[in-house]
């Protein structure tokens, strides 16, 4: 494994409901990213094409709004598929720019969107991806619920590389997983821009003895169609999520940000000795367990609605 990693968080805002023109600004800032001689560059949680702070997609309990399933419509269509051009253009950026990315979208599956994390190579092979296990609060009502199937970890030059999404950093069985299966690159791409999410991340840090990049949006108003519905209002200076992207070393040290109300891109160097050192007197997997006392099963199998079969086997879809 190489000694020196250079990684960046993005900390920038979607062009709501507009997948291509979101994928011109990832390829900007991968360029801005690739000119500082980084490696691995991380984007917020439903980059392309939106989070879609503030809508409410006109739902009431037992009701819902014409207007509001025209929003879902707009944002479905907004989605992207995997694979789909969309998906292969970011493979094309990655490979122009010979940088890892690790990237949140809207993922359109069927009838159905998930918000997932997508990761490439630096040749613009998907490695793969994760699917957000659990939505949050009114995110169920338009996203659907990951599985076991994608919670994958992956070996790199720099180390294990993988990604939990926003609220997921709050199931501590899920972040057990993650540090059963070696991540050394934890990716926490997110929509949660309060303060307190900083601290949540070097808490995750220091559990795990890993590197925790996390990447939120620094969203404004002017960055929605001129209909969009915000409970915020209309004024287009107006923030509606604030960013709070941060780096934290491996004993729970922040390296870069937490950084507020303004689009940046955070760079450091991460000295990848660091994940020896702080495993020395804690390993949460390892030699701080207690396995005798407890154990944690993960089903990792897919799990389709519809199976069909044919003389006896089984085939999912």
């Amino acid at each position: 494994m190489q000694q020196k990693l250079r990684a960046a968080v993005v900390q920038s805002g979607s062009v709501v409901f507009d997948a291509d023109r979101t994928i011109d600004k990832v390829a900007t800032f991968t360029a801005d990213a690739a000119r500082q001689g980084t490696q691995l560059i991380v984007f917020p949680e439903a980059f392309v094409s939106a989070y879609p702070k503030g809508l409410d997609f006109g739902s009431t309990i037992g009701g819902r709004t014409a207007a509001g399933r025209e929003d879902y419509r707009r944002y479905y269509d907004s989605a992207v598929e995997v694979p789909s051009p969309g998906t292969r253009r970011l493979g094309e950026v990655a490979a122009d720019h010979k940088q890892y990315i690790v990237i949140g979208v809207i993922e359109r599956d069927h009838g159905t969107l998930y918000c997932t994390a997508l990761f490439y190579g630096p040749d613009g092979t998907m490695l793969g991806k994760h699917r957000k296990l659990m939505p949050t609060a009114g995110e169920r009502l338009i996203w659907g619920y990951g599985d076991g199937s994608t919670l994958p970890v992956f070996d790199t030059p720099f180390g294990r590389l993988g990604a939990v999404i926003c609220w997921e950093n709050y199931m501590p069985l899920l972040r057990m997983a993650m540090y059963a299966k070696g991540v050394q690159i934890y990716c926490a791409p997110t929509a949660d821009s309060r303060p307190t999410w900083a601290s949540s991340m070097q808490h995750v840090a220091l559990e795990g003895r890993c590197f925790v990049l996390s990447a939120c949006q620094h969203l404004r108003r002017s960055d929605c169609p001129t209909d969009y519905a915000a409970i915020q209002g209309n004024d287009p200076s107006t923030v509606l999520m604030s960013g709070g992207s941060c780096i934290v070393s491996p004993l729970g040290e922040l390296i870069a940000g937490p950084i507020f109300e303004q689009d940046a891109l955070l760079v450091a160097d991460l000295d990848l000795n660091d994940l020896a050192r702080a495993k020395y007197d804690f390993d949460v997997a390892g030699h701080y367990s207690r396995p005798d006392i407890f154990r944690l099963h993960v089903n990792e199998a897919a799990t389709p609605p519809v199976v069909f079969e044919t003389n006896g086997f089984g085939s999912g879809f």
